[in-house]
């Protein structure tokens, strides 16, 4: 059995072992080896960094879904003032003749503002009325397009830019 004597001397809080015989303060290559009190601190700093990273990626993937979500709704918005203003609207739109808004403005309005209410910045976006038959007559055909060059919330390394193109169709009621 082994008795442990207690001194009463201050210690320099590092015991004597073949490892730090150099004395106090001093270490030899292979106690630093043993050591892994930093070990602790670098995984949770890389744990950290790359939990970050997931969220920030989770979270920019969900940003740009609820963008192509609400340009799809803004240009179906679109689609339904064109279908409802045809040749027999008093407010006409598309290139029949006696329609006062052959450019489609009216359509691109409407398209701006449900985009807007979103909280989208829509001097990046483009939109596109179109008239495939080439008559606003009843039963014609109207496609509105949509290109928006997305910008991330998150800046991500690299010069990636996606520009988003939706397109919705219909054919004119009214």
């Amino acid at each position: 059995m082994r008795r442990f004597r207690f001194h009463s001397r201050p210690t320099t809080g590092i015991a004597k072992s073949p490892e730090n015989a150099a004395g106090p303060g001093h270490r030899s290559l292979l106690a630093c080896a043993r050591n892994e009190d930093g070990q602790t601190l670098v995984e949770f700093g890389l744990s950290v960094l790359t939990l970050v990273m997931v969220v920030c990626a989770v979270f920019e993937f969900s940003m740009l879904a609820y963008t192509y979500a609400t340009l799809g709704d803004a240009a179906q918005e679109g689609i339904r003032y064109a279908m409802m203003h045809g040749t027999d609207s008093a407010n006409c739109s598309g290139p029949s003749s006696g329609c006062g808004d052959s450019t489609g403005a009216n359509v691109k309005s409407v398209v701006n503002s449900v985009a807007a209410a979103a909280f989208h910045d829509t001097s990046a976006m483009t939109v596109t009325p179109s008239w495939p038959d080439s008559s606003s007559a009843p039963g014609s055909r109207v496609k509105v397009t949509i290109s928006y060059s997305y910008i991330p919330y998150v800046k991500i390394p690299g010069n990636y830019l996606p520009t988003l193109h939706l397109i919705a169709e219909g054919r004119i009621v009214f």
